[in-house]
């Protein structure tokens, strides 16, 4: 019998019988190859994500690769047997942002896989067919499950707009920074500088595509065109301000802790800075990360260095939360 990890409150959960869910009208079904955990499942876990931005009892699980088994009435047949990853932001498609292609935006409402409906830490996943990615015949489903954590600095790295010959920066050296590296060394920079906290990652920058690497306590200058933000913490968020030169651009997706100190405004206008930020991926940073995918400019593997059963949750949050830097992506194969 298959099973499911179900969260039934903050700090509870247990694996429940699976049943698949009949696909309905314009849904399909898919079978799950892998699942990955971030820090927004550990929040799911723990109880501290934002209210509104979880429902209790919850299957999580919105990082995923699949195969499609089956698909409901008015969905397209040729999607059975394909290989695919999927949007999670259940967005309603009538609203002016969704119009506008902002589905992350969606006025009707936050509803999400993984978060307020089931997610992926199951044999099966049942959703609108609309929201899958079709990948290519022959690519590697483990390295396809990072493709969500990908398409949200694709959104990132679609806004800063870098082009080619400019300085760029990131400041992270987590899976969104590593993601980061990649899709800005294929706008060909004239230097990608990445900023860590430490050099356990400065081996695996260089290889995507750094030309340097500091830590945030050694000297930075105020030169770059374009600065990517990837930590998650306010102090990241202000050392990649300061490496601005006036009229740089700044894009912020990490989320700090509430009640962060953030960016002072007195500068940010008397240096001009152009700020963006991201929560999550609309269709064209999904459509964007799935063909350089595809092209083989991304490659996510290098960042898995566990993969675990679906029984083994509580030690993959562990892993999660553990700060050691040999951690990376963990994935659960249902």
């Amino acid at each position: 019998m298959s099973t499911a990890v179900v969260v039934e409150a903050p700090g509870a959960h247990r694996l429940a019988p699976h049943d698949p869910v009949a696909p309905g009208p314009g849904e399909a079904l898919v079978s799950v190859h892998a699942v990955g955990i971030c820090g927004s499942d550990r929040e799911v876990y723990q109880g501290n994500r934002p209210e509104g931005y979880v429902r209790y009892p919850l299957t999580p699980g919105h990082e995923w690769s699949g195969t499609v088994q089956a698909v409901g009435a008015g969905a397209p047949e040729g999607l059975v047997g394909r290989k695919v990853v999927g949007e999670g932001f259940r967005n309603c498609q009538v609203c002016d942002r969704c119009h506008a292609g902002e589905t992350t935006l969606c006025t009707a409402g936050y509803e999400e896989t993984g978060f307020t409906r089931p997610g992926a830490m199951a044999a099966t996943l049942t959703l609108p067919a609309r929201l899958l990615h079709v990948l290519p015949d022959d690519a590697d489903l483990t390295a396809a499950a990072l493709l969500e954590p990908a398409a949200c600095v694709a959104a990132a790295v679609l806004k800063a707009n870098a082009r080619p010959g400019e300085r760029v920066a990131v400041v992270g050296t987590g899976t969104l920074g590593m993601f980061a590296v990649q899709f800005l060394k294929a706008a060909s920079p004239a230097e990608l500088l990445v900023v860590g906290s430490g050099t356990d990652r400065e081996a695996l920058s260089r290889r995507f595509g750094a030309t340097d690497f500091r830590t945030k306590d050694q000297e930075l200058t105020p030169d770059f065109d374009v600065v990517v933000e990837t930590a998650g913490s306010a102090s990241a968020a202000r050392t990649a301000a300061s490496l601005l030169r006036r009229g740089g651009r700044l894009v912020l997706t990490g989320i700090p802790a509430p009640g962060a100190e953030g960016l002072d405004p007195t500068e940010l206008v008397v240096r001009q800075l152009e700020v963006h930020t991201v929560f999550g991926a609309p269709p064209d940073a999904w459509a964007h990360t799935v063909r350089v995918f595809g092209a083989g400019l991304l490659d996510p593997l290098p960042l898995v260095t566990h993969e675990l059963p679906l029984a083994e949750f509580s030690q993959a949050i562990e892993l999660v939360g553990a700060g050691d830097p040999k951690v990376g992506k963990v994935l659960l194969r249902p």
